[in-house]
């Protein structure tokens, strides 16, 4: 069986990668580190079709190291331990590279398996995901590694990498077939390739110029202006997060159409969450699991599905009274535990039960606030030298209102005895 054409142009040296130019230009770090002789522990992050495959294998093909290649789809515990058994055998005097695509389908014990090794430097390992390694990969492990994150192509990359595809097999583009082919592939290149092979099967004999109307055909969504590549990616996140806190649920629910239909629905759904409790916060605050129950229910169903109860989220939280006063009290706590304040707690506060024999005041002296009126007492808390600091400033809505009403007359009859 002949191989897909994506196969058959996959790169094999930095210089014909298409995209991730933040990691491979000709003065950067990373090309420098895996282009000498020493290849540290990685892990490579991103979207799929956008190189991390292909990475992998130019630096194992160039690497005088034995190679193994594992897939966390479908590796067992026993293909694991095979590679292990290698070390230290007359077959890996240079040492062994293990190329793991997709690791956070390995469980936490598959992963700790290698984790002496690694550690030790007799493994030596490269790793892939599409999903966030600091979820999906086992802490320890991770420790060990140096983590890389691939960018979706651009769509100028991607139309690069295209005429080549095409060049290839002897055929040419109309403007707009070349244009519509790259802007659809959502900066997957392997998609675009994966299109291309498609239509070029369906010329006729003597037919060597793809057309746009053959590009209609097959693109759905060949209009969508949304790229998930650097700048505009981050623009139409940024843009949609600064639109829920700007209480506008029309420029909200624009954006969160742009990146559902960009395919980016993970990264929409952790604009929400984080939406939810940085601008709404203790305004609402029984809005935050009710948006926790749209993402579930959104990655739970998928696309095109999902845009229901995201969309649902969505126009809550724009329109939801707004409050950040938590999350400036944290900021402002971290101003001081930065300044080297608050180090040593408060006697009544530790646990510890003893009193050296040093101590001027002995006894714990902690006071149960469920034994007083209102289940209040007046006692320091913070450290003696942060012990008047003030970091939760109460927000102007009503609930926080009512919260500081309550507390201001149940903390003054206490200030009164």
């Amino acid at each position: 069986m002949e191989k897909p054409l994506a196969e058959i142009l996959r790169p094999t040296s930095l210089d014909d990668m298409v995209g991730q130019k933040h990691l491979l230009g000709k003065d950067s770090l990373f090309r420098k580190v895996i282009s000498s002789n020493h290849i540290p522990n990685m892990v490579f992050y991103g979207p799929p079709g956008i190189g991390k495959t292909t990475m992998a294998n130019i630096i194992a093909s160039n690497a005088n190291m034995t190679l193994y290649k594992l897939n966390g789809t479908s590796a067992s515990t026993d293909d694991i331990k095979q590679v292990i058994s290698e070390v230290n055998s007359v077959f890996s005097t240079n040492g062994i590279l293990l190329y793991l695509d997709e690791i956070q389908y390995l469980n936490k014990k598959q992963q700790q398996s290698l984790l002496e090794f690694v550690e030790k430097g007799d493994i030596t390992l490269i790793a892939s995901t599409t999903e966030n390694p600091y979820f999906y990969v086992y802490p320890a492990l991770l420790s060990r590694c140096t983590v890389f994150e691939f960018k979706s192509i651009s769509s100028d990359d991607i139309k690069e990498g295209l005429l080549r595809a095409a060049k290839k097999i002897g055929v040419t583009f109309e403007e707009e077939a070349l244009n519509k082919l790259s802007t659809s592939s959502n900066g997957d290149m392997r998609k675009a390739i994966n299109n291309l092979e498609f239509i070029y099967s369906s010329l006729k004999k003597n037919e060597k110029v793809i057309k746009k109307e053959a590009v209609d055909e097959l693109i759905i969504k060949a209009n969508i202006s949304y790229d998930r590549s650097e700048d505009r990616h981050f623009d139409n996140l940024s843009a949609f997060m600064k639109s829920l806190r700007g209480s506008d649920p029309d420029a909200a629910i624009f954006y969160l159409t742009k990146l559902l239909e960009g395919g980016d629905l993970i990264a929409a759904s952790r604009r929400l969450l984080c939406s939810v409790n940085e601008d709404v916060g203790l305004a609402y605050p029984q809005l935050i699991p009710i948006v926790k129950a749209c993402v579930d229910s959104a990655l739970q169903l998928g696309m095109p599905e999902a845009r229901l109860p995201l969309s649902n989220a969505t126009i809550l939280i724009a329109t939801a009274p707004k409050s950040n006063s938590a999350y400036m009290a944290y900021e402002n706590a971290l101003s001081d535990i930065n300044a080297g304040k608050g180090i040593n707690v408060p006697r009544a506060l530790q646990n510890t039960h003893y009193d050296g024999e040093d101590a001027k005041v002995k006894g714990q002296h902690y006071l149960y606030p469920h034994d007083y009126k209102n289940h209040y007492v007046k006692q320091q808390y913070l450290p003696d030298d942060i012990k008047d600091a003030k970091y939760y400033v109460y927000g102007e809505n009503k609930l926080e209102q009512a919260t500081k009403e309550y507390w201001d007359k149940i903390k003054s009859e206490a200030n009164k005895k």
